[in-house]
């Protein structure tokens, strides 16, 4: 009696570990994203800068707490949020995006001196650009969302010379993450124009 017990057990324990085996093979593969910067229409590569420019310090950019995680965060309906399992970003998403733009202003202003914060305080900034994102998300097969308050401050003495609320939409065009981050992508490149644009007038 004792033994058909125990023979129960272990095939009991047996078909447990079979079921457990089958789930973990048939686990769904996670896929990486990063945010992409600003390229060259006519090569596809980065236009690089002519001569070293203006110092640009960039950061630090601020993301709400439920954003600065590494699934891929989507809305189903203005209030309801899901995140993506199995999509996810590669990183930080505030490292990347910060990256990002640091990479596009160095485009658009024609500079290779460029700096994430925090950078060294030997450093000679001219600008600095801190960001403050209220909404980085969107809808699968509907717009990306950017809403920013940006701040460009002048050299040593942090006197605001801009400051601007940005909000950005750009369509996805087809379902599926990959579409959306390349949607959010291109909302970044605007957000960097915007500050380009705005540096640019200031020193004139």
């Amino acid at each position: 009696m004792l033994n058909s017990v125990r023979f129960r057990l272990a095939l009991v324990a047996v078909v447990l570990c079979l079921v457990i085996a089958t789930g973990c093979a048939s686990t769904k593969p996670s896929r990486f994203y990063t945010l992409s910067s600003l390229v060259s229409s006519e090569t596809g590569t980065k236009a690089g800068a002519s001569s070293p420019g203006i110092a640009i310090g960039v950061g630090p950019i601020r993301l709400p707490e439920h954003l600065d995680r590494q699934q891929i965060v989507t809305r189903s309906s203005g209030n309801e949020l899901r995140l993506a399992e199995f999509d996810r970003w590669a990183g930080s998403l505030k490292d990347d995006f910060s990256r990002v733009l640091a990479e596009n202003l160095s485009i658009l202003l024609s500079t290779d001196r460029v700096s994430l914060y925090p950078w060294r305080r030997s450093m000679s900034i001219d600008y600095q650009v801190v960001v403050d994102v209220a909404r980085f998300d969107g809808e699968l097969g509907g717009n990306a969302w950017l809403d920013a308050r940006w701040t460009v401050f002048g050299g040593r003495d942090k006197e605001v010379l801009s400051m601007h609320t940005s909000r950005i939409s750009e369509p996805s065009g087809t379902q599926g993450h990959a579409a959306l981050v390349a949607a959010q992508s291109r909302a970044l490149g605007r957000l960097s124009r915007e500050i380009a644009e705005a540096i640019k007038g200031i020193s004139k």
